[in-house]
């Protein structure tokens, strides 16, 4: 693999653990201190601990070896985690945003204050989450670990926004109950926008969308500098997950042996891979180089 997935998966692992935590102390303080939107925000803790679950099952797939049955390898799985992921955020935002309607016409009691003391901690704690997992994405190039990042931030979203709800409920009084109500439905809106970003790159990393023009240019430009190229054309690379697959035209001497040619195609392909690790697999067309 052209990184270790182990920090990814014990990040998931640990996101697991506090998320878990967490949905239980905010449906328990929702509850006994009448907030919906603190009871709102537990239920997205909830789903981040099936997020959490799906991520570390994804990368666990995505890091096992090529076989026969499955020869480009497990990668996607990585990518359909992310999928995932993101519909998930989406089907809570739309669960949300039926209870949060249902709540703003349905009298209630104003919540309690000590409801505040709890969401300050939640924010703290899920936004810290955020960037350590966000972090570790990034140094595993994992969409999984990243969506999942997104997803605690999501939460400290949504804590803050009830935050916000339950203060106005609490500094208005009578009449302003609805407040907190208010602040589920926005968290709602603010989870649905983040699944949709997540969801746009699975969707493209799933039906094989070319990947990003600086990784086709450098692949270009290690090839052209292989001794005996004459020429590279027609680069297309795909990225499966967390690694590529390359395919291109490479032009050599028209008079060149072929067994020559085949060397020059494997100088071609052990160059790339050698310079971008994520690169997978190379597919090289040997192609006799025309001048006119």
């Amino acid at each position: 693999m052209p990184a270790d997935l182990s920090p990814g998966i014990r990040s998931a692992q640990f996101g697991l653990f506090v998320n878990a935590c967490l949905a239980i102390i905010k449906i328990l303080a929702g509850v006994l201190g009448n907030s919906y939107a603190l009871i709102a925000d537990g239920i997205e803790s909830t789903a981040d601990i099936f997020s959490s679950t799906i991520v570390w099952s994804g990368l666990r797939i995505a890091s096992r070896d090529p076989d026969p049955e499955y020869p480009f390898g497990y990668t996607k799985a990585e990518t359909l985690a992310t999928a995932m992921v993101s519909l998930m955020l989406l089907a809570a935002a739309v669960a949300i945003s039926i209870e949060a309607v249902r709540e703003i016409v349905t009298p209630h009691h104003t919540p309690a204050p000590f409801t505040l003391a709890v969401l300050v901690g939640v924010v703290l704690i899920k936004e810290v989450l955020f960037r350590k997992v966000l972090a570790v994405g990034a140094s595993v190039g994992s969409e999984a670990v990243r969506a999942d990042a997104w997803h605690h931030r999501s939460d400290a979203i949504t804590s803050l926004a009830a935050f916000l709800g339950i203060s106005i409920a609490i500094w208005g009084g009578p009449g302003w109950e609805p407040a907190d109500d208010w602040a589920a439905l926005v968290a709602a809106l603010v989870i649905a926008r983040n699944g949709l970003h997540l969801l746009r790159p699975a969707i493209a990393g799933l039906m094989d969308r070319s990947a990003e023009p600086e990784i086709r240019t450098r692949i270009h430009e290690i090839a052209s500098a292989v001794p005996d190229v004459r020429a590279v054309e027609k680069v297309i690379v795909r990225r499966a997950g967390m690694v590529y697959f390359a395919d291109l035209h490479v032009h050599a001497d028209p008079a060149m042996p072929l067994r020559d040619a085949h060397v020059v195609s494997g100088k071609v392909k052990s160059a790339i891979k050698a310079a971008i690790p994520s690169v997978r697999g190379v597919l090289v067309h040997m192609e006799p180089f025309e001048t006119n």
